[in-house]
Parts: structure tokens; sequence; C-alpha cells
């Protein structure tokens, strides 16, 4: 990529905020689930899991696309562990990704090879997988740095 991605997020009120892509793409509702937010929309957690989804989604494509193979399609559900840590904060523990093809392994003769290498080519769920190291920042209103 030549450029990181990156998003703005901006609150709207409570835990609801907009995620900014950028000016070609519309931006995105997001919401802590009820009790805690109103649920009107998707949450962290599901964030997270759609990311590692349907990062695993495209690599299969690529990777069928590279041995010219054809699933006719593509679905995946994910769900994601939540537990508590020893400090009794909630923490994500796994993610269960379950992608289905819409042929047959038969009528997919190079499935091995596929199999063998789409989820190397995933940049979310390999980089989550390794763990991702987060620098945080914050500032006030003025700019000045408080942490």
């Amino acid at each position: 990529m030549a450029t990181s991605p990156s998003i703005t997020i901006t609150q709207v009120e409570g835990y609801k905020f907009t995620v900014d892509f950028g000016a070609l793409i519309p931006d995105l509702l997001v919401d802590e689930s009820v009790p805690i937010g109103g649920g009107e929309g998707p949450f962290p957690e599901q964030m997270l899991i759609a990311s590692v989804t349907n990062c695993l989604c495209a690599s299969m494509v690529f990777a069928l696309g590279k041995y010219r193979q054809e699933a006719h399609g593509i679905r995946a559900e994910a769900t994601c562990r939540v537990e508590r840590n020893p400090e009794g904060r909630l923490r994500i523990y796994g993610i269960d990704v379950a992608i289905t093809l819409g042929s047959r392994a038969a009528d997919v003769p190079r499935i091995d090879r596929v199999l063998a290498q789409f989820e190397r080519f995933c940049t979310v769920s390999e980089s989550v997988k390794a763990g991702i190291p987060v620098a945080v920042a914050v500032r006030d209103a003025a700019g000045e740095r408080l942490r």
C-alpha cells in the first residue's frame, strides 16, 4: 500500500460515534451494545471480527484467483469469545471463522493449494494472531499531550 490506512472517529453522544473513512466512503455509525450503549450500530467486537473475517474471505478470493479456481461465491460466519481476564476486564480470547465455498471441493481441482496458502495472504488475521502493538496518545482541546 502506498499510504497507511487511517480513519477519524467522532463522538455523537454517549457511546455512539461516527467513523469517517474518507471522502469516498459514507460515514459509519457505531455504538456499544445494550445495556451500555443504544445498540444503534456495530460495536467494537463486531468490527474486529468483521475485519478479520472480511480479510480472510478476500484472501480466499485472491488465492482462488491465483490458481484460476472458481468457488461460486463465499459466505462466512464469525464469532468471538469474550471473557474476563484476571483483573476482571473483558477481553477477546479467540475468534472463530467458518468460511463456506459455493462449490463442492471436488469441483475446485486445486483447492488443496488454495487452502494451504490463503490465510497467509490475510493482513488482518495474521496481524491479530501475532498481537499488534497499539500506541495511544491523549491530548486535550489545546493540543497538549496528556499521555
